[in-house]
């Protein structure tokens, strides 16, 4: 793939490529994708699902547009186990979106950092989650997320970097990151698929 022959330049990068290949997709409903993001936050991947299943069972079992989120209250989405947080941020993701004539046509075509200017100066979505929703809703190949947990283990196990000072870990990982341009994000899918292998394997504390 086009993206592997770049990374392979990082010989330790190179490395971790050889088993695997990822795709990026685009996924549609880009605030239904967002909302499920803060839903998951803090939350195991199981739990997650079955709170996500709870909300979208509230409409019928099909994806609400934001005008049925927007006007569903606060104590039926706490009924479906979200808090009370976690509700007020659904709504004002819905909000933002009808206020601002958002769509997924209108996202598609923002720039990453258009996006992430305009996504989180909604209460609830910060940096972190946008990255995510740049990565795995929209399909953005160089994204990286340096406050990521995962992408800091992976890092500093694989390239060696010292994690006493934060400050200094990151400036590295940004360093070692400018190398992958432009196909950030398929480094950090390979990172986190590593650091996985590697916990399972209890090579990561």
């Amino acid at each position: 793939m086009e993206y592997k022959n770049h990374l392979n330049k990082d010989k330790k990068l190179a490395s971790i490529l050889i088993e695997h290949s990822f795709e990026l997709n685009h996924r549609k409903n880009v605030p239904l994708q967002l909302m499920a993001s803060i839903m998951s936050q803090q939350l195991s991947t199981k739990v997650a699902d079955v709170i996500f299943k709870r909300f979208i069972a509230l409409y019928d079992n099909k994806e609400p547009s934001t005008i049925q989120v927007r006007d569903t209250p606060v104590e039926t989405l706490r009924s479906i186990g979200l808090s009370g947080q976690k509700a007020a941020y659904i709504h004002n993701v819905a909000a933002f979106f009808i206020e601002n004539k958002l769509t997924d046509a209108r996202l598609h075509k923002m720039d990453n950092e258009t996006l992430m200017t305009t996504l989180t100066q909604i209460k609830g979505v910060g940096k972190w989650t946008t990255e995510m929703l740049l990565m795995f809703t929209l399909g953005r190949e160089d994204i990286f997320p340096v406050d990521d947990l995962g992408i800091q283990q992976g890092m500093c196990m694989l390239y060696k970097i010292n994690i006493e000072n934060k400050k200094e870990m990151m400036a590295q990982m940004e360093k070692v990151a400018q190398k992958w341009k432009p196909y950030r994000t398929y480094a950090c899918l390979h990172i986190w698929r590593w650091k996985d292998e590697m916990k399972k394997q209890n090579k990561l504390l």
